[in-house]
Protein backbone atom coordinates (compact mmCIF):
# COMPACT_ATOMS: atom_id res chain seq x y z
CA UNK A 1 0.00 0.00 0.00
CA UNK A 2 1.33 3.14 -0.83
CA UNK A 3 2.39 4.98 2.35
CA UNK A 4 0.50 8.49 1.28
CA UNK A 5 -2.49 6.58 1.74
CA UNK A 6 -2.10 5.15 5.42
CA UNK A 7 -3.87 6.84 8.67
CA UNK A 8 -1.66 9.14 10.54
CA UNK A 9 -2.58 9.60 14.47
CA UNK A 10 -1.63 12.43 16.64
CA UNK A 11 -2.72 12.92 19.85
CA UNK A 12 -6.64 10.97 19.55
CA UNK A 13 -7.03 12.63 16.14
CA UNK A 14 -6.67 10.05 13.15
CA UNK A 15 -6.05 11.45 9.93
CA UNK A 16 -6.91 9.37 6.94
CA UNK A 17 -3.78 10.06 4.63
CA UNK A 18 -0.65 11.98 4.98
CA UNK A 19 -2.17 15.19 2.47
CA UNK A 20 -2.79 18.09 4.45
CA UNK A 21 -3.63 21.44 2.60
CA UNK A 22 -1.84 24.20 3.72
CA UNK A 23 -3.27 27.59 4.89
CA UNK A 24 -3.00 30.12 1.60
CA UNK A 25 -4.20 33.34 1.76
CA UNK A 26 -7.59 34.01 -0.23
CA UNK A 27 -7.66 37.87 0.93
CA UNK A 28 -11.80 37.84 1.01
CA UNK A 29 -12.74 38.24 4.22
CA UNK A 30 -15.49 40.98 5.26
CA UNK A 31 -14.04 42.63 8.72
CA UNK A 32 -11.77 39.10 9.39
CA UNK A 33 -15.19 37.17 8.47
CA UNK A 34 -15.45 33.98 6.30
CA UNK A 35 -17.35 34.31 2.58
CA UNK A 36 -19.42 32.23 0.68
CA UNK A 37 -15.60 32.38 -1.32
CA UNK A 38 -14.36 30.43 1.65
CA UNK A 39 -17.39 27.98 2.17
CA UNK A 40 -16.35 26.79 -1.69
CA UNK A 41 -12.39 26.56 -1.91
CA UNK A 42 -11.85 25.32 2.14
CA UNK A 43 -14.64 22.56 0.91
CA UNK A 44 -14.04 21.53 -2.44
CA UNK A 45 -10.21 20.65 -1.07
CA UNK A 46 -12.42 18.72 1.17
CA UNK A 47 -14.65 17.14 -1.16
CA UNK A 48 -11.63 16.21 -3.24
CA UNK A 49 -9.88 13.86 -0.48
CA UNK A 50 -7.48 15.40 1.86
CA UNK A 51 -7.15 14.45 5.47
CA UNK A 52 -6.51 18.16 6.86
CA UNK A 53 -7.69 21.65 5.10
CA UNK A 54 -6.23 24.50 7.20
CA UNK A 55 -7.64 28.03 6.78
CA UNK A 56 -5.38 30.56 6.17
CA UNK A 57 -3.22 33.10 8.12
CA UNK A 58 -5.66 34.02 10.70
CA UNK A 59 -5.39 37.36 12.36
CA UNK A 60 -5.40 37.40 16.26
CA UNK A 61 -5.81 41.00 16.21
CA UNK A 62 -7.45 43.77 13.89
CA UNK A 63 -3.70 45.21 13.61
CA UNK A 64 -2.12 41.77 13.71
CA UNK A 65 -3.30 40.83 9.15
CA UNK A 66 -1.87 41.20 6.48
CA UNK A 67 -4.06 43.00 4.87
CA UNK A 68 -7.36 44.71 5.85
CA UNK A 69 -9.06 41.42 3.99
CA UNK A 70 -7.25 38.90 5.83
CA UNK A 71 -9.11 36.11 7.69
CA UNK A 72 -9.53 36.53 11.72
CA UNK A 73 -10.13 35.12 14.79
CA UNK A 74 -10.45 37.90 16.86
CA UNK A 75 -13.76 37.76 18.27
CA UNK A 76 -16.97 35.10 19.23
CA UNK A 77 -18.24 36.49 15.93
CA UNK A 78 -15.70 35.22 13.71
CA UNK A 79 -15.93 31.80 15.97
CA UNK A 80 -19.70 31.56 14.90
CA UNK A 81 -18.81 32.66 11.32
CA UNK A 82 -16.71 29.75 10.49
CA UNK A 83 -19.15 26.74 12.00
CA UNK A 84 -20.75 26.34 8.66
CA UNK A 85 -17.30 26.04 7.12
CA UNK A 86 -16.12 23.61 9.91
CA UNK A 87 -19.21 21.49 9.83
CA UNK A 88 -19.21 20.88 5.67
CA UNK A 89 -14.99 20.12 6.40
CA UNK A 90 -15.98 17.31 8.85
CA UNK A 91 -18.55 15.65 7.45
CA UNK A 92 -16.09 15.12 4.56
CA UNK A 93 -13.88 13.03 6.69
CA UNK A 94 -11.49 16.02 6.65
CA UNK A 95 -10.00 17.52 9.80
CA UNK A 96 -10.56 20.95 9.95
CA UNK A 97 -7.56 22.84 10.79
CA UNK A 98 -6.84 27.26 10.90
CA UNK A 99 -3.61 29.09 11.27
CA UNK A 100 -3.13 31.27 14.33
CA UNK A 101 -1.42 34.19 13.05
CA UNK A 102 -0.25 37.91 13.64
CA UNK A 103 1.62 39.66 10.47
CA UNK A 104 4.07 41.87 13.05
CA UNK A 105 5.83 44.53 10.96
CA UNK A 106 4.26 43.10 8.13
CA UNK A 107 1.12 44.01 8.74
CA UNK A 108 -1.33 46.25 6.60
CA UNK A 109 -0.72 45.91 3.39
CA UNK A 110 -2.98 46.34 0.22
CA UNK A 111 -3.70 42.60 -1.66
CA UNK A 112 -1.60 41.53 -3.56
CA UNK A 113 -3.66 41.92 -6.90
CA UNK A 114 -3.66 45.59 -6.43
CA UNK A 115 -0.03 45.57 -5.71
CA UNK A 116 0.36 44.61 -2.20
CA UNK A 117 1.99 47.95 -1.40
CA UNK A 118 1.71 49.14 2.53
CA UNK A 119 -1.57 51.06 3.18
CA UNK A 120 -0.98 52.64 6.48
CA UNK A 121 -4.19 52.14 7.57
CA UNK A 122 -2.30 51.13 10.92
CA UNK A 123 1.04 51.34 12.82
CA UNK A 124 2.38 47.83 12.82
CA UNK A 125 3.58 46.47 15.57
CA UNK A 126 6.96 44.33 15.99
CA UNK A 127 10.14 43.21 18.10
CA UNK A 128 12.56 45.89 17.32
CA UNK A 129 11.64 49.34 14.75
CA UNK A 130 12.75 47.76 11.67
CA UNK A 131 10.45 48.45 8.80
CA UNK A 132 10.48 45.25 6.39
CA UNK A 133 11.55 47.08 3.17
CA UNK A 134 11.65 50.86 1.65
CA UNK A 135 7.93 52.14 1.74
CA UNK A 136 7.15 50.37 4.84
CA UNK A 137 5.76 51.52 8.02
CA UNK A 138 8.25 51.57 10.46
CA UNK A 139 6.93 49.31 12.97
CA UNK A 140 6.11 50.30 16.82
CA UNK A 141 8.74 48.51 19.50
CA UNK A 142 6.81 45.91 21.32
CA UNK A 143 6.62 46.93 25.43
CA UNK A 144 6.30 44.31 27.69
CA UNK A 145 2.92 44.44 28.24
CA UNK A 146 1.81 44.89 24.65
CA UNK A 147 3.69 41.29 24.77
CA UNK A 148 1.81 39.85 27.43
CA UNK A 149 -1.67 41.43 25.52
CA UNK A 150 -0.35 39.51 22.30
CA UNK A 151 0.07 36.02 24.20
CA UNK A 152 -3.77 36.96 25.75
CA UNK A 153 -4.71 37.23 22.45
CA UNK A 154 -3.61 34.11 20.68
CA UNK A 155 -4.81 32.08 23.69
CA UNK A 156 -8.07 33.78 23.28
CA UNK A 157 -8.21 33.04 19.64
CA UNK A 158 -7.53 29.36 19.98
CA UNK A 159 -10.69 28.78 22.79
CA UNK A 160 -12.65 31.02 19.57
CA UNK A 161 -10.65 28.38 17.35
CA UNK A 162 -12.11 25.53 19.51
CA UNK A 163 -15.73 27.21 19.71
CA UNK A 164 -15.64 27.39 15.68
CA UNK A 165 -15.52 23.60 14.86
CA UNK A 166 -11.80 23.31 14.65
CA UNK A 167 -9.86 20.38 15.75
CA UNK A 168 -6.08 21.45 14.77
CA UNK A 169 -4.58 25.15 15.26
CA UNK A 170 -1.25 26.01 13.68
CA UNK A 171 0.57 28.39 15.37
CA UNK A 172 2.34 30.42 12.80
CA UNK A 173 6.13 31.50 13.51
CA UNK A 174 6.89 31.74 9.72
CA UNK A 175 7.26 33.87 6.67
CA UNK A 176 8.77 36.93 8.50
CA UNK A 177 5.41 37.48 10.62
CA UNK A 178 5.61 38.28 14.25
CA UNK A 179 6.52 35.48 15.91
CA UNK A 180 8.92 34.63 12.97
CA UNK A 181 10.48 38.58 13.71
CA UNK A 182 11.25 37.59 17.15
CA UNK A 183 13.26 34.36 16.57
CA UNK A 184 15.25 35.65 13.72
CA UNK A 185 18.24 38.23 14.51
CA UNK A 186 17.44 39.94 11.13
CA UNK A 187 14.62 41.08 12.91
CA UNK A 188 15.20 41.26 16.18
CA UNK A 189 17.48 43.43 18.00
CA UNK A 190 15.98 43.65 21.48
CA UNK A 191 18.33 44.30 24.14
CA UNK A 192 16.09 42.98 26.99
CA UNK A 193 14.91 39.30 27.89
CA UNK A 194 13.13 38.91 24.15
CA UNK A 195 16.35 39.69 22.13
CA UNK A 196 20.15 38.55 21.53
CA UNK A 197 20.48 35.14 22.96
CA UNK A 198 18.57 32.00 21.13
CA UNK A 199 17.32 31.47 24.70
CA UNK A 200 16.25 35.10 24.40
CA UNK A 201 14.43 35.09 21.36
CA UNK A 202 12.66 31.76 21.64
CA UNK A 203 11.17 32.96 24.59
CA UNK A 204 7.96 35.14 23.42
CA UNK A 205 7.39 32.50 20.66
CA UNK A 206 7.84 29.51 23.29
CA UNK A 207 5.09 31.23 25.87
CA UNK A 208 2.50 31.62 22.87
CA UNK A 209 2.98 27.81 22.08
CA UNK A 210 2.59 26.91 26.01
CA UNK A 211 -0.14 29.56 26.42
CA UNK A 212 -2.03 27.84 23.30
CA UNK A 213 -1.80 24.25 24.10
CA UNK A 214 -2.58 25.15 27.45
CA UNK A 215 -5.99 25.91 26.30
CA UNK A 216 -6.31 23.29 23.50
CA UNK A 217 -7.98 20.19 24.70
CA UNK A 218 -5.04 17.72 25.14
CA UNK A 219 -6.92 15.12 23.25
CA UNK A 220 -6.28 17.20 20.23
CA UNK A 221 -3.33 18.02 18.19
CA UNK A 222 -1.33 22.21 18.25
CA UNK A 223 0.93 21.99 15.12
CA UNK A 224 3.62 25.03 14.81
CA UNK A 225 4.55 26.14 11.25
CA UNK A 226 8.32 27.50 11.25
CA UNK A 227 10.52 29.37 8.61
CA UNK A 228 13.41 26.45 8.88
CA UNK A 229 15.52 29.32 7.51
CA UNK A 230 15.95 32.86 6.56
CA UNK A 231 18.17 32.65 3.57
CA UNK A 232 20.35 35.10 4.68
CA UNK A 233 23.67 34.61 6.46
CA UNK A 234 23.29 35.69 10.03
CA UNK A 235 20.11 34.60 10.27
CA UNK A 236 17.33 32.12 11.49
CA UNK A 237 18.79 28.83 10.26
CA UNK A 238 18.03 25.06 10.62
CA UNK A 239 20.20 24.17 13.62
CA UNK A 240 18.33 27.03 15.23
CA UNK A 241 15.46 25.74 14.43
CA UNK A 242 16.33 22.08 15.39
CA UNK A 243 16.84 23.46 18.89
CA UNK A 244 13.12 25.57 18.90
CA UNK A 245 11.64 22.72 17.43
CA UNK A 246 13.19 20.17 20.51
CA UNK A 247 11.68 22.87 22.93
CA UNK A 248 8.51 22.72 21.36
CA UNK A 249 7.95 19.58 21.48
CA UNK A 250 8.42 19.43 25.30
CA UNK A 251 5.86 21.99 25.54
CA UNK A 252 3.49 19.42 24.15
CA UNK A 253 3.39 20.86 20.55
CA UNK A 254 2.44 17.92 18.18
CA UNK A 255 3.86 18.78 14.53
CA UNK A 256 6.38 21.19 12.98
CA UNK A 257 5.36 22.27 9.46
CA UNK A 258 8.82 23.31 7.55
CA UNK A 259 8.54 25.86 5.77
CA UNK A 260 11.43 28.46 5.04
CA UNK A 261 12.52 32.59 4.37
CA UNK A 262 9.81 35.41 4.41
CA UNK A 263 12.08 37.87 7.24
CA UNK A 264 13.66 39.98 5.09
CA UNK A 265 14.00 40.97 1.10
CA UNK A 266 16.67 40.11 -1.15
CA UNK A 267 17.01 36.09 0.42
CA UNK A 268 18.43 34.09 -2.73
CA UNK A 269 16.35 30.66 -2.33
CA UNK A 270 16.52 28.08 -4.33
CA UNK A 271 12.77 27.30 -5.15
CA UNK A 272 13.19 24.08 -7.02
CA UNK A 273 10.88 20.37 -6.10
CA UNK A 274 10.89 19.20 -3.03
CA UNK A 275 13.61 22.34 -1.52
CA UNK A 276 12.20 22.38 1.84
CA UNK A 277 11.98 18.85 2.24
CA UNK A 278 15.36 18.50 3.83
CA UNK A 279 14.34 20.85 6.48
CA UNK A 280 11.15 18.24 7.94
CA UNK A 281 13.50 15.52 7.30
CA UNK A 282 16.57 17.12 9.25
CA UNK A 283 14.02 18.24 12.15
CA UNK A 284 12.04 14.96 12.06
CA UNK A 285 15.07 12.68 13.01
CA UNK A 286 17.45 15.44 15.66
CA UNK A 287 14.13 16.78 17.41
CA UNK A 288 12.31 13.41 17.67
CA UNK A 289 8.96 15.14 16.67
CA UNK A 290 6.38 14.91 13.76
CA UNK A 291 7.09 17.21 10.70
CA UNK A 292 4.90 18.13 7.78
CA UNK A 293 7.27 18.83 3.98
CA UNK A 294 6.01 21.94 2.38
CA UNK A 295 7.26 23.96 -1.13
CA UNK A 296 6.84 22.60 -4.46
CA UNK A 297 5.35 18.98 -3.86
CA UNK A 298 3.84 18.63 -6.91
CA UNK A 299 3.21 14.81 -7.68
CA UNK A 300 1.58 11.76 -6.55
CA UNK A 301 5.44 9.80 -6.63
CA UNK A 302 7.19 12.72 -5.30
CA UNK A 303 4.97 12.76 -2.38
CA UNK A 304 5.10 9.18 -2.23
CA UNK A 305 8.89 9.10 -1.51
CA UNK A 306 8.87 11.67 0.70
CA UNK A 307 6.52 9.51 3.23
CA UNK A 308 7.86 6.06 2.67
CA UNK A 309 11.16 7.07 2.73
CA UNK A 310 10.63 8.86 6.66
CA UNK A 311 11.75 12.29 5.29
CA UNK A 312 8.57 13.75 6.93
CA UNK A 313 4.86 12.23 8.71
CA UNK A 314 2.69 14.67 6.02
CA UNK A 315 3.00 16.72 2.68
CA UNK A 316 1.11 19.91 2.79
CA UNK A 317 0.14 21.46 -0.44
CA UNK A 318 -0.75 24.55 -1.57
CA UNK A 319 -0.65 25.70 -5.24
CA UNK A 320 -1.06 22.59 -6.48
CA UNK A 321 -4.32 22.23 -4.56
CA UNK A 322 -5.43 25.31 -5.98
CA UNK A 323 -4.77 24.15 -9.50
CA UNK A 324 -6.39 21.14 -8.78
CA UNK A 325 -8.85 20.74 -5.54
CA UNK A 326 -8.87 16.72 -5.99
CA UNK A 327 -5.45 16.04 -6.03
CA UNK A 328 -5.59 13.62 -3.28
CA UNK A 329 -7.89 11.29 -5.69
CA UNK A 330 -6.21 11.60 -9.20
CA UNK A 331 -2.78 11.07 -6.86
CA UNK A 332 -4.76 7.55 -5.15
CA UNK A 333 -5.59 6.57 -8.64
CA UNK A 334 -1.61 7.06 -9.74
CA UNK A 335 -0.16 5.19 -7.20
CA UNK A 336 -2.82 2.00 -7.68
CA UNK A 337 -4.92 2.60 -4.60
CA UNK A 338 -8.55 2.31 -3.87
CA UNK A 339 -9.66 5.25 -1.91
CA UNK A 340 -13.34 6.84 -0.86
CA UNK A 341 -14.82 9.49 -3.48
CA UNK A 342 -17.81 11.19 -2.38
CA UNK A 343 -21.27 9.39 -3.60
CA UNK A 344 -22.20 12.54 -5.74
CA UNK A 345 -19.02 12.51 -7.86
CA UNK A 346 -18.67 7.96 -8.03
CA UNK A 347 -20.03 8.13 -11.58
CA UNK A 348 -16.42 9.74 -12.81
CA UNK A 349 -14.68 7.24 -10.82
CA UNK A 350 -12.38 4.52 -12.76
Amino acid sequence: MAQLFTPFRLRDLTFKNRIFVSPMCQYSSEDGLPTDWHLVHLGSRAVGGAALVCVEASAVSPIGRISPADSGIWSDQHAVAFRRITDFIGERDCVAAIQLAHAGRKAGTDVPWSGGLPLRAWTPIAPSPLPFARGYVTPREMTGDEIDEVERQFADAARRALDGGFQVVEIHMAHGYLLHEFLSPLTNRRTDDFGGSLENRIRFPLRIARSVRDVWPRELPVFVRISATDWIDGGWDLPQSIALATELKMLGIDLIDCSSGGAAPGAQIPATPGYQVPFAEAIRRQAGIATCAVGLICGAEQAESIISSGQADAVALARQELRDPYWPLHAAKALGEDVDWPNQYLRAKG
